[in-house]
């Protein structure tokens, strides 16, 4: 090899190395969308904020599979994506929500803060749980999507004496095994999952738009498939076993 081929080689894997970076640094960007989330919510700019954590959730979706086609575990060997991805995740999915439902007042005020530090205590507790997937790629217990939970909380505008009973269940839910479905990995019925997440997607998006002011058919789509996401694996299974 010439030192001319030698230069081009070296040249090409630094450039397929910072590619590489490029994704972590994506990643990573879910961690600065979460501060501009919190600094609306502190607002109570509630709808800006979902809108943020909903780009924060798109970047969620589209950072493994650039990390697979990059081959990034190998090209970036001193980075943890899986760690990042953790991390990001926590603040995203966990944290910032944990603020909006403590802080808005859909809780009753004496068990608020409670509630909202057992939704961080337990949300850094299931992301650390190992166990946390199962092999055909469900979730096992409820799986920490409290960005979700504030949502439907926000939109379904409950009395706070229920809304609170509903986050201390879910609380307690997460250490319970059973299974929901993860919408992009699990195999099964994965057609009507993807439909129904991208029907839920534009749904949200209109619920945003207008504040959360929506028609009572909008609300009811989203809590329909939000019932098939956590119970349609526990029915199929009952289902199974009644037949057999």
């Amino acid at each position: 090899m010439t030192p001319a081929d030698q230069h081009d080689t070296l040249s090409a894997s630094r450039t397929v190395r910072a590619a590489a970076f490029s994704v972590h640094i994506f990643t990573a960007m879910g961690a600065g969308i979460a501060l501009i989330a919190l600094l609306e919510a502190v607002r109570e700019h509630w709808a800006a904020m979902f809108a943020w954590l909903g780009t924060a959730l798109v970047i969620d979706a589209l950072d493994g599979p650039l990390a697979r086609r990059l081959d990034v575990v190998r090209m970036q060997p001193d980075w943890s994506g899986e760690v990042l991805d953790l991390v990001v995740d926590f603040v995203t999915y966990v944290f910032v929500p944990a603020y909006a439902i403590t802080a808005s007042g859909l809780l009753l005020p004496l068990a608020a803060p409670l509630l909202g530090a057992g939704i961080v205590v337990t949300g850094a507790l299931y992301f650390a749980d190992r166990r946390m997937k199962t092999p055909d790629n469900h979730f096992r217990g409820f799986p920490a999507l409290w960005n979700a939970v504030a949502f439907y909380l926000f939109l379904l505008r409950l009395s706070p004496a229920l809304s609170s009973l509903i986050v201390a269940l879910l609380i307690v839910l997460t250490f319970v095994p059973f299974n929901v479905i993860h919408p992009v990995r699990v195999e099964r019925l994965r057609g009507l999952t993807l439909s129904l997440i991208g029907l839920w997607a534009v749904l949200a998006i209109i619920t945003l738009i207008y504040d959360f002011n929506v028609a009572t058919p909008v609300a009811v789509a989203l809590c329909v498939i939000a019932v098939y996401v956590v119970a349609s694996d526990a029915v199929i299974r009952l289902l199974k076993s009644a037949a057999a």
